[in-house]
């Protein structure tokens, strides 16, 4: 295993200009649809159940992605995607980066205040995405802040939260220095575990031995066209790591997250928290 990962940031085109264009004339290729733009607002919930190698007991892991509180998703959305989460009844919280937009001109304490009510017997736990870093050059001013509502950052680094499940983080691929053997130097043997990484081109240098690896960054390329799919992915990989279950080699999720960026639009690709139940092997 290589330490640390190298960067690799080109893409096609760039989101930004990807969604300049499309602001500007090709939205009317949403029409044929028949769904047009889905109301960034309301998010889904995707639920699934997951065998996991080395859990004994099951546990129910939420994860949010991407809120990009910002210009476009402020404080009501937060608190409405904190309602919905602590509905689900989760045992684990993860947040996989970009917790703010780079965009941010506002106070931190209306985001803090609604995350503060989030709430799991194994804790809220986070990595850093790119529009963290970008907006935050001392990053560890919004670590502590997290911290002080028990939001904690694993940043390279991981933990047992059960003799039966470890969860593991490393930093961001695109503005960070992401270290897989240090982010699993302390993994039990024989235990299950959860990596947090924000974005999923780290995917082809994850062991194919991590159990779980759960990512964010794409939006699911935020627009979806008829035929083509996302043009945008904003992944060096086009559209293989654009969404959802991918093997590459080890099992992986890529949540299409909860806010957006550039503009406020997404078509065809809806918000969506993930929800999570894994099981240990042949359970019932």
């Amino acid at each position: 295993m290589s330490e640390p990962i190298s960067k690799n940031t080109s893409t096609r085109i760039s989101r930004r200009r990807f969604l300049a264009l499309l602001a500007t004339g090709g939205v009317a290729l949403a029409a044929g649809t028949g769904r047009m733009f889905f109301n960034i607002y309301r998010p889904q919930l995707s639920r699934y159940r997951l065998p996991l190698s080395g859990l004994r007991q099951p546990l129910r892991l939420l994860q949010l992605s991407d809120l990009h509180f910002g210009p476009y998703l402020q404080e009501g959305s937060v608190r409405n995607w904190v309602e919905m989460t602590l509905a689900q009844t989760p045992d684990l919280i993860v947040i996989t980066g970009d917790i703010v937009d780079h965009g941010l001109r506002r106070p931190l304490a209306p985001l803090l205040g609604a995350l503060a009510e989030l709430k799991a017997p194994l804790g809220v736990w986070a990595v850093w995405g790119n529009h963290d870093r970008n907006r935050f050059r001392r990053i560890e001013v919004l670590e502590q802040a997290l911290q002080e509502i028990d939001i904690s950052i694993l940043n390279n680094r991981g933990l047992s939260l059960r003799p039966d499940f470890y969860l593991a983080g490393v930093d961001d691929l695109r503005t960070g220095h992401p270290n897989l053997s240090v982010a699993f130097d302390k993994l039990p043997q024989g235990a299950a575990s959860v990596l947090l990484s924000h974005n999923p081109d780290l995917l082809p240098q994850v062991p194919g031995w991590v159990g779980l690896t759960l990512c964010g960054h794409t939006h699911g390329g935020q627009v979806k066209l008829p035929l083509i799919g996302a043009p945008v992915t904003s992944s060096r990989y086009g559209q293989r790591f654009v969404e959802g279950w991918v093997d590459a080699p080890g099992s992986a999720y890529v949540s299409r997250g909860l806010g957006v960026s550039m503009l406020p639009l997404r078509l065809n690709s809806p918000p969506e928290l993930v929800i999570l139940d894994l099981l240990p092997e042949n359970y019932g």
